[in-house]
């Protein structure tokens, strides 16, 4: 199993976006998918979960949610009768693994600098542009300005063409981070919205970006290939 691991100057939090490689999975879902919503056999997903948690060495299960791509991030340390509906967790105890699932979306770590809480966040252009960031940062029981944000492997501008909808919902403070294609349409720069939304929260300290899951075989990427499986990023207070 490989892993994109969080580089950021945090003290006891473990961070880090799996890849592509190590898994059971066949077909287009091949290797290590960690999705249960997408198609692939259960028994393959519960196997590659199975082996995360092996060679990761988790000592509890991950929260795994129900995403919407919405504003709700949920208390990991809560009891939950399956997965919840929402977009992000949070944690301020050790060993309580947040999740979420992308291939494409960009996932983002907060954590405080000295580890004692920690929030994952999934954060399409419809998260982004509904205020998830801006969640997590509320949910967190620490001052914004104490707040370190990891940016891991998502779709990269170059690659994430847009409708003329999507620029007009990051209204003016956004336009920098789309540029004009043909037919009225705009690449979008997920990790430049990132930093925009998280600068406006409070969160000085933005690290990581510049992936591009579409152009990376070893990501998974919906827009390279529509049936496919689903990157893991965790994070936790070790």
């Amino acid at each position: 199993m490989r892993v994109v691991s969080a580089a950021w100057p945090v003290l006891g939090v473990r961070a880090f976006t799996t890849c592509r490689a190590g898994g059971v999975s066949t077909g287009p879902y091949a290797s290590l998918n960690l999705a249960a919503h997408v198609g692939d056999r259960a028994q393959d997903v519960a196997a590659n979960r199975a082996i995360l948690g092996r060679e990761a060495g988790l000592a509890g299960t991950p929260l795994w949610l129900n995403q919407v791509h919405g504003r709700v991030a949920v208390d990991a340390g809560r009891p939950f009768a399956g997965p919840p509906e929402a977009d992000g967790s949070f944690a301020t105890d050790r060993g309580i693994i947040c999740a979420v699932l992308t291939a494409d979306c960009l996932p983002v770590v907060l954590a405080d600098r000295s580890g004692c809480c920690v929030a994952v966040l999934h954060a399409g252009w419809r998260g982004l542009a509904g205020g998830i960031l801006e969640a997590g940062v509320a949910a967190l029981p620490v001052p914004a300005s104490r707040l370190v944000a990891w940016l891991g492997p998502a779709i990269g501008a170059a690659d994430y063409e847009v409708g003329d909808e999507v620029r007009r919902a990051f209204g003016t403070e956004g336009r920098a981070a789309f540029t004009p294609t043909a037919g009225g349409r705009h690449r979008a720069d997920l990790y430049a919205l990132a930093r925009l939304r998280l600068k406006a929260a409070g969160v000085a300290a933005v690290y990581g970006g510049g992936f591009n899951t579409y152009s990376d075989p070893d990501l998974y990427s919906y827009r390279r290939t529509p049936i496919c499986g689903r990157m893991a990023t965790l994070a936790w207070i070790a």
